[in-house]
């Protein structure tokens, strides 16, 4: 049974050719592996380093752009910007008006970038999504299928848990901003809870670094309110240095009828990763779910294949449209800014 469930998104069977912008590792590591999987042609790139979008196309066989207008005026193409959030405002304006794109996370830096990048899209008729590709990773796909066939009842409970040693001198860029474990990781906990949950009404949360971390945030531990029936809770550690035995990167959710147990393995001992895990018990013990791909790289495939075929007419909703990426996006807000909030105080004993 549990062999059926959906782990991969289907093909388009008119798909356009992709220009990025950007030239940086997510590129070489995640989008052109998938697209070199799935299939899809990447006509070219453009990014301000022309020798490292050289260096890429010369080993990919695609053209570089000179400049950003040149890449945004290539042609009928689907637009992938791997591009830091506070240069999709700029490229947008570029970009043909109607035409399909897929931006990197987050949606600018903060709810007030989103909400630009949303106007931008609007006036511009953009078919614009938001690459928050977790939603797309074999193991949720297949999560996905099994909460929407009832196999696990009504959800109760959600656990996000996390105690890594993320090795955050790889990305240096990182240490002189304000905002990063929640807007640049822990928000594709949030989407992908949205997408199985729903938006809550509220967001209990603390956000703080470590003294071992030049990076502004490290650690989030955070309550989703969906009322009195559903727990959701996030325990988030990304400075767990003592060895891989006690480090871990899960999620438990549990219903009325049945429970999944998920592990992301491309956390652990990032960038190499372990297998990402997918059980399931429906009251006859636990059972592994088969996964054939994993988050890196299949997720970015299967997201980039949603866009094409809502692009070509296949698909009639466009998932995680600048829309509902917004609403994403006022949740990492609300966040912040419970963090940044004094926590209800505790009563004194009195003299």
């Amino acid at each position: 049974m549990f062999e059926k469930l959906q782990q991969h998104w289907p093909k388009t069977k008119a798909a356009k050719p992709i220009v990025i912008f950007g030239a940086g590792s997510i590129v070489s590591d995640a989008h052109l592996p998938a697209y070199a999987k799935a299939g899809y042609l990447v006509a070219g790139i453009y990014d301000p380093d022309q020798d490292k979008a050289r260096a890429l196309a010369d080993k990919h066989g695609f053209v570089v752009y000179s400049t950003p207008q040149d890449a945004a005026g290539a042609g009928d193409m689907v637009f992938d910007l791997a591009t830091p959030p506070d240069a999709h405002a700029g490229i947008l304006k570029l970009l043909p008006t109607g035409a399909p794109v897929l931006m990197q996370k987050p949606m600018g830096s903060d709810l007030a970038g989103a909400t630009e990048i949303l106007r931008i899209c609007r006036g511009r008729n953009l078919k614009a999504a938001v690459n928050f590709q977790l939603r797309f990773a074999p193991m949720i796909l297949a999560l996905q299928d099994a909460v929407n066939q009832g196999l696990l009842g009504d959800v109760v409970d959600f656990d996000a848990w996390l105690a890594l040693d993320t090795p955050w001198g790889l990305w240096k860029f990182l240490e002189p901003l304000p905002r990063v474990e929640i807007s640049l990781h822990s928000i594709h906990y949030l989407d992908t809870i949205r997408s199985l949950l729903g938006d809550p009404k509220g967001v209990h949360a603390k956000s703080m670094g470590h003294p071992s971390s030049k990076i502004a945030q490290t650690r989030t531990a955070a309550i989703l309110d969906y009322g009195d029936s559903l727990r959701c809770a996030l325990s988030i550690n990304h400075n767990h240095s003592f060895g891989r035995e006690h480090q871990a990167c899960e999620f438990r959710v549990c219903g009325t009828k049945g429970a999944a147990y998920l592990q992301l393995g491309v956390n652990l001992d990032y960038p190499r990763g372990e297998p990402d895990i997918l059980e399931i018990n429906t009251g006859d013990g636990w059972h592994a779910v088969p996964l054939t791909g994993s988050w890196f790289p299949d997720a970015f495939a299967n997201r980039m294949s949603q866009l094409q075929r809502f692009a070509s007419g296949e698909e009639k909703t466009l998932i995680s449209n600048v829309e509902d990426a917004w609403s994403t996006m006022a949740l990492v807000e609300a966040a912040y800014e419970s963090s940044a909030q004094p926590a209800h105080p505790i009563a004194r004993i009195p003299e």
